[in-house]
């Protein structure tokens, strides 16, 4: 009587590879693209925190020089006494924000107007051009509200000189 030993497979075909390959990789995909919106959205978030601190900065101007920054002085005088006007008081400055921001997350100079031109003109106008580097469009991130369009959910809350809040997303 001859007997056959069964010998125990032990190796995987190409096909069984390549599957578990092609399910690594479409979970990796899966993980990636809930990466990458969580970045945009964090991203976004850093500007409404950014926008908050520059309206803080403002605010500590304005106490100082009874003014706000004029546009030709923009907001580089809030860590910069290079920009401040010849005609203000130099002796007055000091820096309204530790490290300077020029740029938003996405290396945009920031939009800034002395006088707003949404309501009340006593206050002023702060902006990202978001994402899209485009302003006036729909992602850009601002310090008022437009008609019509009410706090969304993550607006955060009011700026008591600089607008009504930031909105954008």
């Amino acid at each position: 009587m001859t007997s056959k030993l069964k010998h125990a497979r032990s190796a995987f075909t190409l096909f069984e590879v390549m599957i578990v390959i092609a399910i690594i990789v479409a979970i990796g995909g899966l993980v990636g693209l809930s990466v990458l919106s969580r970045k945009k959205d964090a991203d976004k978030d850093l500007t409404k925190v950014q926008i908050k601190n520059i309206e803080s900065a403002l605010e500590g101007f304005q106490l100082k020089y009874d003014r706000l920054p004029t546009e030709e002085e923009g907001l580089a005088v809030l860590w910069s006494k290079d920009t401040l006007s010849p005609d203000a008081d130099a002796t007055k400055w000091s820096a309204e924000l530790k490290a300077p921001i020029p740029n938003d997350k996405w290396g945009t100079p920031w939009g800034y107007r002395a006088v707003s031109e949404h309501g009340d003109e006593t206050k002023f106008d702060l902006w990202s051009n978001g994402p899209d580097q485009q302003e006036g469009t729909e992602d850009d991130i601002k310090n008022w509200i437009d008609e019509g369009e009410g706090a969304p959910a993550d607006s955060g809350t009011p700026s008591n000189t600089g607008g009504t809040g930031t909105t954008g997303g």
